[in-house]
């Protein structure tokens, strides 16, 4: 009787070791573990930094003075900073003092990843309701703000854990594109997107290049909807399929929706066309209105009574699932 309990008192221990040593949950726990977690708070609040600036719009004085709070933040999540100071020339042949802010994380690593948002805000509501108002600059909280507030946010988290090569720019006048009262025609697209266009001639780095590309504009509305732009569609499929999917496994699927939203003038495009990285471009679309994006935009409406931190939280937890998994 002795002999069978430590015969099976053996086995057991045996089978114990077996079981030991054939499962491997805790590399999955450590995956999972390896993506911060993002906190809209924080993001909300640099959003909300930038419109106490006032209207961030090239040549002001707001404009100057959040630009060199970026740049001061950006340098304090230790980020290897890159400032690109130009004179670009607006459609009525303004001169535009602009800055491109660059953040750069482990720079040794070739391979790149792009982050990017626009950080000026547009000259004109061109479309309020008042005639009156319509040649004033608005706060942009959604339109510009909302998608540097989450590059922050992800910067800040950026400084602790570097999952790879990331870079993160924010391209200036990307909104002084011609107003809907001027009665002049323009060469479509040509007036919009000026300091990514710089960017893509002048890249920060010679002949960079990066895996792929994801710009933020207008992330921060409540009960914003994600489409899948159809220049990312056409030219970073596999990037749309890699974020609609992160998205969706974080339980954020009403916000990224699995259909088409048409084709969107902005900054990806000239990113593309310029230096050949495949980009998307995710931004809030809405279908039932007849200028494709929310009520409030290019008007002064366009302020942080529109942000929810529940929309923030949605599309920076689904951008640091994505750049956090291992490049292909």
């Amino acid at each position: 009787m002795d002999t069978l309990k430590i015969f099976m008192a053996v086995m057991v221990c045996a089978f114990a070791s077996c079981a030991n040593k054939s499962t491997p949950p805790v590399q999955q726990e450590e995956s999972i573990a390896a993506v911060p977690e993002f906190n809209a708070d924080s993001a909300y609040m640099y959003i909300e930094n930038q419109v106490a600036f006032g209207p961030r719009v090239p040549n002001s004085p707001a404009h100057k003075a959040c630009g060199d709070y970026l740049i001061s933040e950006l340098k304090r999540f230790g980020a290897e900073v890159y400032v690109q100071e130009t004179t670009l020339t607006a459609y009525n042949g303004d001169r535009l003092q602009a800055r491109n802010i660059i953040a750069s994380y482990d720079i040794s690593n070739p391979r790149r990843v792009l982050l990017f948002a626009h950080w000026d805000s547009r000259p004109y509501a061109d479309n309020d309701a008042d005639p009156d108002t319509r040649r004033t600059p608005i706060d942009g909280a959604d339109d510009g703000a909302s998608g540097v507030g989450v590059l922050l946010e992800i910067a800040r988290q950026l400084n602790a854990q570097t999952p790879a090569g990331i870079d993160i720019i924010f391209f200036d006048a990307e909104d002084y594109g011609p107003p809907s009262f001027e009665n002049r025609s323009y060469t479509p697209d040509t007036w919009w997107c000026l300091g990514s266009q710089f960017w893509a001639r002048n890249p920060h780095t010679p002949n960079y290049r990066a895996a792929y590309g994801i710009l933020l504009d207008m992330v921060g509305a409540k009960d914003a909807t994600f489409y899948k732009e159809e220049t990312s569609v056409k030219r970073a499929s596999s990037i749309i399929d890699k974020v609609w999917g992160e998205a969706r496994n974080l339980g954020f699927g009403k916000y990224f929706l699995n259909a088409k939203g048409g084709y969107i003038t902005d900054d990806h495009q000239y990113v593309i066309a310029g230096r050949n990285i495949p980009c998307i471009d995710i931004i809030n679309y809405n279908n039932d209105n007849i200028r494709g994006f929310g009520d409030y935009w290019h008007t002064h409406d366009d302020t942080l009574d529109n942000i929810s931190r529940e929309t923030l939280k949605a599309v920076g937890q689904t951008v640091m699932g994505v750049i956090c998994k291992p490049l292909n």
